[in-house]
């Protein structure tokens, strides 16, 4: 395949994934084209012993990170919008007194939900070895892990008040 198939046959769905994270058509845009600059570039280096759409994924979610980790050091003392959920998520299971509620609450959740969130979260799995294990699909494994974050998440904020 060549580049350009790709650039148009990635370019919709990369671009709605980083509209999803910075909700901003603006910067979706920015980080989209950013995105497959950087595939362009390392085109080369892609081995192929993957899926070239989650290679893909993975150089916008980093691009973006990176670009809002910037402009988070360049607006510093300014006023923020609310950070992205995935975002302060992943920074309660960084905080230890944070993590043991998540572990708890995880340790009380019903399956397939309890294994499928550590298979990602810890495990670091794919959705597709995850449907596997599973005898499912891949987007089965994708929504159980996204509903099981959400109930994480609302037992969190219950929590928090």
């Amino acid at each position: 395949m060549s580049f350009e198939e790709l650039y148009q046959k990635y370019f919709q769905e990369i671009y709605f994934y980083v509209k999803s994270l910075s909700r901003n058509e603006k910067v979706a845009e920015e980080i989209t084209q950013e995105t497959f600059f950087k595939a362009f570039k390392h085109l080369d280096s892609f081995d192929g012993s993957k899926d070239i759409r989650a290679w893909l994924f993975t150089i916008a979610k980093n691009a973006y990170y990176s670009s809002y980790k910037k402009s988070k050091r360049e607006i510093s003392g300014e006023f923020q919008s609310e950070p992205i959920v995935e975002t302060i998520f992943m920074n309660q299971l960084v905080n230890s007194d944070a993590a043991f509620k998540v572990h708890q609450f995880i340790h009380e959740m019903d399956e397939p939900y309890k294994e499928v969130f550590t298979l990602r979260v810890f495990g670091e799995l794919p959705f597709e070895k995850i449907g596997l294990l599973f005898g499912k699909s891949a987007s089965w494994a994708r929504v159980t892990y996204y509903r099981a974050k959400k109930k994480i998440a609302q037992k969190m904020e219950e929590n928090d008040g």
